[in-house]
């Protein structure tokens, strides 16, 4: 880790609206993550508090979401997999905005059953690949979630999963300072 360079701005997004989700708990600690790494400064932006309509005619708070990834410089997007992909209104979040995804990283925390969520990851990066959206190789999966965190949100057998994310954040962090830096050099490209 360098630790000359400003903080990334990284926004880490919540992606399931259900009322019965993990996504919070997952997203604590993926939160946890961040800041024992460093390096990161945070926006949480949980989709359940966002109010995005399906028409894109900018009503709702379109306008602000998309002015918060406007200002990120990367994204964790911790997301479950519902019926072999990702939440549809995750779909509507990322077809709010355009511009501010591009020549971005993002890492990928997915949940679930057997499959821990990597199919809607698979179908994640084809959709973000679109935007021209870096999305790093190493990710965090949490397979059979339900069992992996006790009632106290804490992770029942961290060691695997902290190497994961310890990982992951560090090709996050490596392509968000180099991807920055091109940005600032060539905004037009």
């Amino acid at each position: 880790m360098l630790s000359a360079a400003p903080p990334l701005r990284t926004a880490l997004l919540v992606a399931s609206v259900r009322p019965e989700r993990l996504g919070a708990t997952v997203a604590a600690w993926a939160h946890e993550r961040l800041d024992a790494h460093g390096g990161f400064e945070l926006d949480v932006v949980d989709l359940a508090d966002v109010t995005l309509p399906a028409a894109h005619d900018g009503s709702g708070d379109t306008d602000a979401f998309r002015a918060r990834l406007a200002a990120a410089d990367a994204f964790v997007v911790v997301t479950p997999e519902y019926n072999h992909g990702y939440p549809g209104y995750l779909k509507i979040a990322i077809d709010s905005a355009l511009a501010e995804w591009e020549g971005k990283p993002l890492a990928f925390v997915s949940y679930g059953g057997l499959a821990g969520g990597t199919r809607a990851v698979e179908q994640l990066r084809q959709v973000f690949a679109e935007l021209q959206v870096v999305t790093v190789r190493e990710a965090v999966a949490f397979p059979g979630v339900w069992d992996r965190f006790g009632p106290d949100g804490c992770l029942a057998d961290p060691a695997r999963h902290e190497a994961a994310a310890k990982s992951m954040l560090d090709q996050l962090q490596w392509w968000g300072r180099t991807l920055r830096t091109a940005r600032r050099a060539d905004p037009a490209a």
